[in-house]
């Protein structure tokens, strides 16, 4: 039986518009309002093409498309940028139509809106740049001419109607737009650049030909699920199309099967980056592991064709091992598997690899343990001072699993640097098995519930 569509990925949504409204600053700010990493990721740069994003409980794809400019005569530029505008829209399942305020209705704008009902998606018209009180009075009379609806007026610089832009978008995506997977399950994803063996790799845990294996990369172009036991667990498979640096110079169909990719990170549970053992870790697998630690997912780092670079070297497995932590330093804590999905060499090693860290991303410390650990490591290292005001934690506690996420309660949350929590999560590594996970810190005043 087929699969509905919306549940097999979150919903899109794309920011369509003329060039110079504003949709990267407004794709930004609505970013800002889900986006909440402790520390930045060092070495690490996410394009800035979709993300993830959440609001009133509900997970979809935001798209921050190229300024859509109908004259795409000028050249093969302008004419790509524009079936690339297009083609984000007609994918999505909802569309935010940018315009600028300040400037009120442009003769492109009425261009736009003519694509725009093509793709018969439903539109929301945001405003954008509306700071001044005349030009939120303007915006309903000015755009309601463009026949998409009243304008919701939004300043993607000052975040004001941001809210009411999420709940128009929300209110608009599909009933059950994205499905959790069973609390029995163990979702995996198998993500990582074309040609690398992620297919393969499908094929050998699954023992029989069940995703299209080629050497041409880009083969496979939808996320595809296959579900098995193992031991006592239900895993289900993700694979994924490649995910190239710059797939939307490969058309259309590719650049959406990248999206999917990166979408089935929201998905699973733990994350299989696999990448080639004759290249190392590119800029690319950096990327998608910071995106894997973003979205506070397992991890672990597959090295495939272990066997070719076996043949071609003399390093042993640790010496690789170093030698990728070096490129992906934020990623130590994944563990490194190196096998041969085509040969199956080494095959064994990487279920019980996975199993390891679906056990530690459910793994608790009691709270008397927990500030006994915090406690000795406070008095061992206390906490710098920043502008003459020392930190103080008082006591934490975990609060969650799947992934892990500890809250300490100290007297301002502002005092706190991000070396003091790298500080307090090593602490924690060194304690306690979290091989694989991502932990999540956060802080608060000790009056704050």
């Amino acid at each position: 039986m087929e699969v509905p569509r919306s549940s097999l990925r979150p919903a899109t949504v794309a920011l369509v518009g003329r060039p110079n409204v504003g949709k990267s600053s407004l794709f930004n700010r609505l970013i800002g309002q889900r986006l909440a990493i402790v520390d930045e990721t060092p070495g690490v740069t996410r394009d800035r093409i979709y993300a993830l994003t959440e609001w009133r409980g509900k997970t979809f794809t935001l798209v921050d498309t190229a300024g859509i400019d109908p004259d795409a005569s000028r050249g093969a530029i302008e004419s790509k940028t524009r079936k690339q505008a297009e083609a984000a829209a007609s994918e999505a399942d909802a569309i935010v139509f940018v315009v600028d305020a300040s400037e009120g209705l442009n003769p492109l704008d009425d261009d736009v809106v003519q694509i725009l009902r093509r793709t018969r998606r439903p539109v929301i018209l945001a405003a954008n740049k509306a700071e001044s009180p005349r030009a939120r009075e303007a915006a309903a009379g000015e755009f309601a001419r463009l026949g998409v609806g009243t304008p919701l007026a939004v300043s993607a610089i000052h975040g004001e109607g941001t809210g009411e832009l999420l709940d128009a978008i929300v209110d608009r995506l599909p009933e059950s737009d994205f499905a959790a997977p069973p609390q029995d399950e163990l979702a995996i994803a198998i993500i990582g650049q074309p040609n690398v063996g992620k297919s393969s790799l499908l094929n050998a845990l699954l023992n029989e030909e069940r995703a299209l294996v080629s050497d041409v990369p880009g083969t496979t172009r939808d996320a595809i699920d296959s579900v098995f036991p193992y031991r006592d667990r239900r895993i289900r498979l993700i694979d994924t199309a490649g995910v190239r640096k710059k797939p939307t110079l490969r058309g259309s169909i590719e650049y959406y099967a990248s999206l999917r990719s990166l979408s089935a990170i929201s998905r699973c549970d733990i994350v299989l980056l696999v990448i080639d053992s004759m290249q190392g870790p590119l800029a690319q697998d950096r990327r998608l592991a910071g995106i894997a630690i973003e979205e506070r997912r397992g991890l672990i780092i597959v090295s495939n064709k272990w066997d070719l670079a076996r043949e071609q070297g003399e390093y042993s497995q640790a010496e690789l091992s170093e030698a990728i932590y070096r490129e992906m330093p934020f990623a130590r804590f994944a563990p490194v598997v190196f096998l041969s999905a085509l040969t199956r060499r080494r095959l064994g090693a990487l279920m019980p690899a996975v199993m390891k860290v679906a056990e530690n991303l459910e793994r608790r410390i009691p709270t008397a343990r927990f500030n006994a650990i915090v406690r000795d490591a406070v008095l061992a290292h206390p906490p710098p001072s920043t502008g003459g005001k020392a930190l103080k934690i008082f006591y934490g506690a975990q609060v969650a699993t799947r992934p892990p996420l500890f809250v300490f309660h100290c007297n301002d949350p502002e005092l706190v640097r991000p070396s003091y929590t790298r500080f307090l999560e090593n602490v924690l590594r060194a304690t306690d098995d979290w091989t694989g996970v991502p932990l999540s810190v956060e802080y608060r005043r000790r009056n704050e519930e």
